[in-house]
């Protein structure tokens, strides 16, 4: 069932919203477009925000899943309120962005960009010095650049709205309905605008997730600012001289051990449930001054102490950082949001992480993880377009969709490998491809190209690029140490 939409709203003006808006303009089809961010610039989770204080603003709700609620409109609208901090609150909203100071990209340019807007070759300093002139990664301002131009070259400035929030997505007598509100000049403008279909592109990395621990919301208030979340991990100031657990297997909790290595006090102490992500292993951890923990069992409030799984503990920490991901949240969405409380850390009800089951006139694109950010972007994006042009192939009808997802949470249950696109790459690159079809004849329709298994190639030559930096790393702590003990 393919749909036939001319006014169409894009939520979100990051990289998924960029792709996602040149999809919809290239097909020619729709007569309305409106783009909408709560942001006051183009970048999504690509801005930087060091002038947002960072701070976790109910670990409680987070916990059990009650954080990030929807804002209860004005009865009658247009409407006009005062700027509050329940509404506007950027702590109570989650609008502060997860970028620090130093992030760089991790994946390599030519398999991370868009196929007709390659990322430009412009290094940052540091990247030159700890990787060389041939270094892949780019700085987190390069990235927003680069997803500015998309809407600059294209032209689609002229469809955003920013400092504007989407406070509720309703279907209405057949139509979306969404209620805005736009911040201006020190107060809330509300009002509301009516389309045929509605793209959600507002990512998942807005609300931090924290796993279910004994004591630790007793902790947390008993030692106020201790737990840390790496969504607010801004730079390495702060943690100059103290002691400090880090908690997670994944990119995040690398990135954090790496960056406060150098200032923390030593050994900094990974606390990793199971195994590590795949593609890395060990190798981030593997560094003198670097102790590998089991997960933590329990945090004593009365104490301090750590607990760990495998009976060991720990005192006196002074921070302990959780990159422990995030969770999807779509607050206004309200029987989405409903969905998405009822499921452990995943977007139900959502065909192949793209299309509403009960609904495919509402549409995601880039919810979803495992690699290829951002490129799988653009083939969610054109298969969307051309399925709300009324052009593309037929999605498979609903009980074989709710079959899809039946099997998928039976075989992967909930949180990272629900929505992870790995290891199939080439199946859902291809499965998008085949609902897009090609473009319409007479149209400017973005062309898909088949998906090119040298692509996982350059993916795992970016894997080995980031281990090799790894080790060189610990080579030089040894090497540091192996001198130092020889002058004693």
């Amino acid at each position: 069932m393919t749909a036939k939409a001319r006014r169409v709203a894009v939520i979100g003006a990051g990289p998924a919203g960029a792709i996602a808006t040149d999809a919809l303009a290239k097909e020619q089809a729709f007569d309305t477009i409106r783009v909408f961010d709560r942001r006051p610039g183009i970048g999504g989770t690509w801005i930087y925000t060091p002038h947002l204080p960072p701070a976790i603003p109910s670990l409680p709700d987070l916990v059990s899943g009650k954080a990030d609620v929807a804002i209860e409109p004005p009865a009658i609208l247009p409407a006009t309120t005062p700027v509050s901090e329940e509404v506007n609150g950027h702590q109570r909203r989650f609008a502060d962005t997860a970028l620090h100071e130093n992030l760089h990209s991790n994946i390599i340019p030519s398999i991370m960009s868009y196929t007709q807007e390659p990322f430009p070759d412009k290094l940052s300093p540091r990247t030159l010095a700890e990787h060389g002139p041939d270094a892949p990664f780019r700085h987190h301002a390069v990235i927003r650049e680069w997803i500015e131009g998309i809407f600059s070259r294209g032209g689609y400035e002229k469809l955003v709205e920013l400092n504007t929030t989407v406070e509720r997505a309703e279907k209405v007598n057949g139509e979306w309905v969404l209620t805005l509100r736009k911040e201006a000049l020190g107060r809330n403008y509300w009002w509301r605008e009516t389309f045929d279909a509605v793209v959600v592109a507002t990512g998942h990395y807005n609300v931090p997730w924290f796993p279910s621990i004994p004591g630790l919301l007793e902790y947390d208030k008993r030692f106020p600012g201790r737990i840390q979340h790496s969504k607010h991990f801004r730079n390495s100031s702060k943690f100059k001289g103290k002691r400090v657990v880090v908690v997670g297997g994944s990119i995040s909790a690398h990135e954090v051990i790496h960056e406060i290595l150098d200032i923390a006090q030593t050994p900094i102490y990974a606390s990793v449930r199971g195994e590590p992500i795949p593609a890395f292993g060990w190798e981030p951890f593997l560094h003198p001054d670097i102790i590998v923990k089991k997960e933590i069992k329990r945090l004593d409030p009365e104490t301090g102490r750590i607990d760990f799984v495998d009976g060991s503990t720990l005192d006196d920490v002074d921070y302990i950082v959780f990159g422990t991901g995030y969770t999807f949240s779509v607050p206004y969405i309200p029987h989405v949001q409903e969905r998405i409380r009822n499921a452990y850390r995943r977007l139900p009800g959502v065909y192949q992480h793209t299309w509403d089951i009960e609904d495919p006139t509402l549409t995601f694109v880039g919810m979803l993880g495992g690699g290829f950010t951002f490129r799988v972007y653009e083939w969610q994006a054109v298969a969307v377009a051309r399925h709300l042009a009324g052009r593309a192939n037929p999605l498979p009808p609903i009980p074989e969709q709710l079959e899809w997802e039946r099997k998928r949470v039976a075989e992967r249950g909930g949180g990272k490998d629900y929505y992870s696109i790995a290891p199939d790459y080439g199946v859902y690159f291809e499965f998008l491809r085949g609902i897009a079809g090609e473009p319409a004849p007479g149209t400017t329709g973005r062309v898909l190209p088949a998906f090119d298994e040298k692509w996982l190639e350059v993916w795992t030559g970016m894997v080995t690029h980031k281990i090799e930096g790894f080790k060189r790393k610990r080579r030089r702590a040894e090497e540091s140490r192996g001198r130092v003990r020889a002058k004693l």
